[in-house]
């Protein structure tokens, strides 16, 4: 039987233990970071009926997502977010839960769309969403968790680009473009992809040059968040009671993220817009100082319909994402170390068959007292057992002696031993090499 090659799917990617180290460890401080708000975790299947999951996508998004029909003839599709799955979550589960409901959701979706850094076909989203409320402390606790999550990721300088798509809409209404909105919206967003004068051809082709001119001073930043909000506030019509509600909460927002101390990363940006058609709201983009063009590394916003699509019931809710596979791309492309989660602390060298059953009872202790502890499986050379130690970053070993020398734990890094006569003095030696290595 002839070899298969093994390879994998364009888009597609294994992970090798120090990558996916590093990603739970990032994915445990995200998690951190979400309880510390309130949220609570929930998961939903992979696989959804296609009407589900493409009720209000939206046309670019339908083109990318995975969809077949399975063995019992059912027309079946994979999550292509984690957001349109859960406004049926909350749907279904409505009756059970408590509102408002605060909920994150880590795991992986799928999209056949062009692959490029950062962007993948199976990729790792991290969601958090406020359900059951539709007011300004909700918008500004999705800013606030996306800024802390930031902050926490040491990510380095960073801005919260925000915006309000019903002021976006009333500004379109009153220059009677809302027939043209979505694909208006569409081309704003790509505004940084595809250069000023590209956009400007493209809403030209649209709506014509003279109100081509306008959507583009529209969505031009002033010099401070009221100066912009003014400016948008005033493309409106003068009497758009919905124009007013929208820059209310803006700066009810703004106020509440100002005095959480995030003041300075909040940026109003008119052409953030998001893609996506079922954003109703405030919109968030985050984009890193050293990295931009890699796009936004956690992205949503307000979506007040999108639930009922599947219930009658009035489910206003808001929520971002954060992109881990391409937040990953970023840090390691402009230098930053990526720390791995939590391995092998103490590597026990085995150098005698026979003392294979004491060496597992002490590491059954160690590990007992908190240590990660592995028992090297075979009596090998001591520097074949180092080197398997140093390629998985293991940074203690530890070796059973005889009565006139019982233990003897090496730092690898340093190439130095401590003697140690009494076994339950290894665990504080160990937590006083670990804890000084970082």
């Amino acid at each position: 039987m002839p070899t298969i090659t093994p390879r994998v799917l364009k888009g597609f990617r294994d992970f090798l233990p120090d990558a996916e180290m590093a990603r739970a460890s990032l994915i445990k401080k995200l998690e951190q970071v979400f309880a510390s708000f309130g949220f609570v975790p929930i998961d939903t299947p992979v696989l959804e009926y296609a009407e589900i999951l493409l009720g209000k996508g939206g046309g670019e998004t339908d083109k990318q997502v995975y969809r077949f029909v399975d063995h019992g003839e059912r027309d079946v599709a994979m999550r292509f977010d984690l957001t349109v799955p859960f406004a049926r979550f909350m749907a279904e589960h409505v009756d059970e839960l408590y509102l408002p409901f605060r909920r994150y959701h880590i795991a992986k979706v799928w999209r056949g769309e062009n692959t490029q850094r950062g962007r993948y076909r199976e990729f790792m989203q991290c969601d958090f969403d406020i359900v059951g409320t539709d007011s300004a402390s909700a918008d500004a606790d999705i800013v606030l968790t996306a800024a802390q999550a930031m902050t926490r990721l040491h990510v380095g300088d960073f801005s919260l680009r925000v915006n309000h798509r019903a002021l976006f809409n009333r500004f379109l209404a009153h220059i009677e473009a809302s027939d043209k909105s979505v694909d208006i919206l569409r081309v704003v967003d790509k505004l940084e992809k595809i250069g000023q004068q590209a956009t400007a051809d493209a809403l030209s082709s649209l709506v014509g040059s003279p109100l081509a001119r306008d959507i583009l001073e529209f969505i031009r930043k002033e010099d401070s968040f009221e100066a912009t909000l003014d400016k948008m506030r005033s493309f409106c019509a003068k009497n758009d009671q919905a124009a007013d509600i929208a820059k209310g909460r803006m700066l009810r927002i703004m106020e509440c993220v100002s005095a959480a101390g995030f003041e300075n990363r909040m940026v109003l940006d008119p052409s953030i817009t998001r893609g996506l058609d079922y954003y109703t709201g405030m919109v968030l983009e985050t984009t890193l100082a050293a990295m931009p063009e890699i796009g936004s590394v956690c992205s949503g916003g307000r979506y007040d319909e999108l639930a009922s699509l599947y219930t009658d019931k009035k489910l206003p809710g808001v929520g971002a994402s954060v992109g881990l596979d391409r937040l990953m791309a970023a840090l390691e492309a402009i230098g930053k170390t990526l720390v791995s989660g939590e391995s092998t602390q103490i590597l026990i060298i085995n150098q005698e068959e026979t003392q294979l059953p004491e060496m597992h009872r002490l590491a059954n202790l160690l590990r007992a007292d908190g240590l990660a502890v592995e028992v090297f499986p075979e009596p090998k050379k001591v520097v074949a057992q180092y080197t398997y130690a140093e390629r998985k970053h293991i940074p203690l070993a530890l070796f059973v002696g005889n009565a006139a020398k019982p233990y003897t734990l090496r730092v690898l890094g340093r190439r130095e031993n401590i003697e140690i006569a009494d076994f339950s003095a290894i665990g504080d030696a160990a937590r006083k090499e670990l804890n000084g290595s970082r």
